[in-house]
């Protein structure tokens, strides 16, 4: 089992980033190409470390395919559809999700009719909103308190989707490679108020960020809902971000398209 360098392939992969001139490569599939040239003319990653950082890129051009349904179209082999992505295919994704609709419920109706539709519109395998169940998540500490919401930080125990495994035909849980041991994401809690009243905020605050979630990850991860069962309150699941929306579109201003700013 080969052992990978995550900052430095990190590092590499922010690299084609910077260097990619969207004036230069103009579209998805221009700078895809141009970024996975520069992973392989990188002087200081292994062969299997490059594998991993292309690998990497091509989940975001893959999401970035399906999202703006963009690219040459292929048969899947399994399902037999026309599909976009490479590493995947986005119905087979959405048929798997499908099929377990039956083995969660939140006891909300609403609730779960506003996750199956973020399922039902998944761009990829690693950036699928869920169901959490409350016993997943470990070592919940108060926060802080924003606006009206109350934030707590969580363990969540073998959390999200990562990739999809095409013999099994089902959606892998993220691990490291080489790391048999558990692994736990740290995320944030944030309370959904009045979810049982006539008043639908709490809503549309939980459908913006999981419809945002939904395509654009790298701007808010919303992994899904959980509630507490001891007490009936319901939360949004995120991960702890560095940058908020704002912040996002000012640094990314040059790279956002006028489309990409109005999907989001």
């Amino acid at each position: 089992m080969a052992t990978f360098r995550y900052e430095l392939i990190g590092a590499t992969i922010n690299r084609t980033t910077t260097l990619t001139d969207t004036n230069i490569y103009n579209d998805i599939h221009n700078q895809f190409e141009f970024q996975k040239q520069i992973v392989l003319a990188d002087k200081i990653l292994t062969n299997d470390e490059k594998t991993y950082a292309i690998r990497w890129i091509t989940k975001g051009y893959d999401r970035n395919k399906v999202n703006l349904n963009s690219g040459t179209k292929r048969i899947c082999e399994n399902c037999k559809q026309e599909c976009l992505a490479t590493l995947y295919c986005e119905y087979c994704v959405r048929n798997y999700l499908k099929e377990d609709f039956s083995n969660w419920t939140s006891g909300n109706d609403v609730i779960d009719n506003l996750i199956q539709k973020c399922q039902m519109e998944s761009l990829m395998p690693n950036n699928i909103v869920e169901w959490i169940p409350y016993s997943n998540l470990r070592n919940i500490k108060y926060l802080t308190k924003g606006g009206f919401s109350e934030i707590y930080t969580a363990d969540w125990i073998n959390g999200e989707y990562d990739e999809w495994d095409s013999e099994k035909k089902a959606i892998k849980r993220f691990k490291i490679p080489g790391i048999q041991n558990i692994i736990v994401t740290e995320v944030v809690l944030k309370t959904l108020e009045n979810v049982e009243s006539a008043n639908q905020s709490w809503f549309e605050e939980a459908k913006s960020h999981l419809t945002i979630s939904n395509k654009w990850a790298d701007v808010v991860r919303c992994f899904g809902l959980t509630q507490n069962p001891s007490n009936g309150n319901y939360f949004l699941v995120m991960m702890k971000m560095d940058i908020d929306l704002r912040k996002y579109l000012q640094q990314n201003h040059n790279q956002l398209t006028w489309k990409n700013r109005i999907n989001i």
